[in-house]
């Protein structure tokens, strides 16, 4: 996986509630084993037409909104365990998805893919979408070291298990993780009394 440390970017403003994972990415495109071509079909129903075509009134639509943050309405994520629904998200290109409420299983989805879930309080999150609204070019800065997300002259605090920020900030996925502490797990193996 690539590091992440901070994003500085522009947002994409999605301002629903309870998105879940049939809207990230519909059904129909999981039939794919690999990564590839998910972020084409994000939103799909809600971004093209029944022909085919894009809806410009839906934000993914629209050039003022661009960037590597995607600010959803709360609880995004939710319904089944679908990991392509992260797939989809990381292969728009969004780096981060900053929301009030995560779904569980999403967020550990997108944790497991280099996609940092950045949970706010819903007071930010409804100024954060205010301020986007009142500005497409405004540029929000999550900070994943010191687990700050700040925009304007405002911040807040984010949670984030110990485990998956290092891994994010060293570009480990669970494998690369015990290879870069292989020598660590041979010594306690040696050491390691064994009862039979």
């Amino acid at each position: 996986m690539e590091k992440l440390i901070k994003i500085k970017s522009t947002c994409v403003p999605v301002n629903i509630e309870n998105i879940d994972t049939d809207q990230i990415i519909p059904a129909r495109f999981l039939k794919a084993t690999d990564k590839k071509g998910f972020g084409d079909n994000l939103f799909r129903d809600w971004r093209y037409d029944k022909e085919g075509k894009l809806k410009p009134e839906f934000p993914l639509n629209n050039p003022k909104y661009k960037g590597q943050i995607l600010v959803a309405g709360k609880n995004f994520g939710s319904g089944s365990s679908r990991e392509h629904a992260t797939w989809a998200v990381a292969g728009y290109g969004f780096r981060g998805v900053i929301s009030s409420f995560f779904a569980d299983i999403f967020k550990n989805n997108a944790l497991n893919n280099g996609v940092l879930p950045v949970q706010v309080s819903e007071v930010f999150l409804k100024s954060l979408f205010e301020k986007i609204e009142a500005n497409p070019d405004l540029e929000i800065e999550v900070d994943l070291e010191k687990q700050v997300v700040k925009m304007g002259g405002m911040a807040e605090h984010f949670e984030i298990n110990e485990y998956k920020k290092e891994c994010l900030m060293k570009g480990y996925d669970d494998i690369d993780y015990l290879l870069n502490i292989k020598d660590e797990i041979e010594a306690f193996e040696k050491n390691r009394a064994y009862f039979l």
